[in-house]
């Protein structure tokens, strides 16, 4: 397996996260003079990023970039016409993004933390599955992940099961980031065969 990050021997594919080829294939890797070179095509219905309106900051990259490992890509104040396009309360907002820094991320998925400025209201309390956005999902080393966020205090008492998958069972967690927000780990793909 390739690791994290890493070019892929197979041509035209870039490592996952998990060391087999993005199943996007959104980008192919070339080296030329050791400076990799990406050709893109289009990416109909591409996830590229999540947003979670946070209320502590402090607590929300704790849980995400301490307890998760995702790494800082970019914090920055934004402005613009945020009530018209979000229905926010005002035209400012604090954007900081998370991933894998080795990847693209117009390759992979990255986590959005925003602080709005002005009154936000409180999400809904945590409560079984319902219409709507449900959880967030990250390919993580589960245990290490577990004792990270316990020693944080942070992700309350987790859930555990083994679930079956086409490369057999693997063990499946689930936590609650600060805001409330379901978070599932994984330690890989649920749907890869190979």
């Amino acid at each position: 397996m390739a690791a994290r990050g890493a070019l892929n021997p197979i041509p035209g594919r870039l490592a996952g996260p998990c060391g087999w080829p993005d199943s996007t294939e959104v980008a192919a890797w070339h080296l030329y003079g050791g400076t990799p070179l990406l050709a893109l095509r289009a990416v109909p219905g591409g996830i590229h990023h999540s947003v979670v309106v946070v209320r502590d900051l402090g607590a929300s990259l704790r849980f995400y970039r301490d307890g998760l490992r995702l790494d800082l890509l970019q914090d920055r104040q934004v402005e613009g016409d945020w009530p018209d396009l979000l229905d926010a309360p005002s035209r400012r907002l604090r954007a900081v993004f998370l991933g894998d820094a080795g990847v693209p991320d117009d390759h992979a998925g990255v986590l959005e933390l925003n602080v709005l400025d002005g009154d936000v209201p409180e999400g809904l309390p945590p409560s079984p599955p319902r219409t709507g956005l449900f959880l967030l999902s990250f390919f993580v080393d589960v245990e290490a992940t577990l004792s990270r966020l316990a020693a944080l205090g942070l992700g309350g008492p987790p859930r555990r099961v083994t679930q079956s998958t086409p490369r057999g069972p693997i063990t499946l967690a689930t936590v609650r980031d600060p805001d409330g927000v379901l978070v599932l780990l994984s330690p890989g793909s649920i749907t890869r065969s190979e």
